[in-house]
């Protein structure tokens, strides 16, 4: 019987996650990202903010431009901007983005193209607590800018 209950309630969760998949939906998303939950080879801490938008152009496919503020352990705070397109693989909040990003800091300037795997947790039919974790590339110093890490964003689809 548990087993029962348990697959109409997976059933359930994956229709109405769905629903928000579709063609014209809008998304918003604020993240904390690389509290201390990222490394690459030049610091210890960081701790990033970020908020991102975005529009579904067919079902499953989403669009979404992003900004975003980071503080190194190096006392140096730099910003973000970006865009990407993200996929919904499976229907049921497993998704996968690709993207690409500009980073500004005062004596490195960086595009960083990325990829991200996560899962979207409906709370319910809007709401999302979005874990993920994410890989961003550096061009101009691999060594000691290209960042592997993992962050937790609420999502918001209407």
């Amino acid at each position: 019987m548990k087993k029962i209950i348990l697959m109409l309630a997976m059933v359930a969760t994956t229709i109405a996650a769905n629903a928000q998949f579709d063609k014209g939906t809008r998304y918003f998303e604020g993240a904390l990202n690389s509290i201390n939950a990222s490394f690459n080879g030049n610091e210890e801490f960081k701790f990033g903010a970020e908020v991102k938008f975005g529009y579904f152009i067919s079902d499953c496919w989403m669009l979404n431009a992003h900004a975003g503020y980071v503080h190194h352990d190096r006392s140096i705070n730099c910003c973000t901007l970006g865009a990407g397109t993200r996929y919904y693989l499976l229907q049921n909040g497993v998704y996968a983005e690709l993207n690409v990003k500009g980073v500004f800091e005062p004596h490195h300037n960086d595009i960083m193209p990325g990829v991200e795997l996560g899962y979207a947790f409906f709370i319910n039919d809007k709401i999302t607590i979005e874990p993920a974790i994410y890989y961003d590339q550096s061009f101009s110093n691999h060594k000691d800018y290209s960042t592997v890490g993992l962050k937790v964003g609420l999502g918001i689809y209407f």
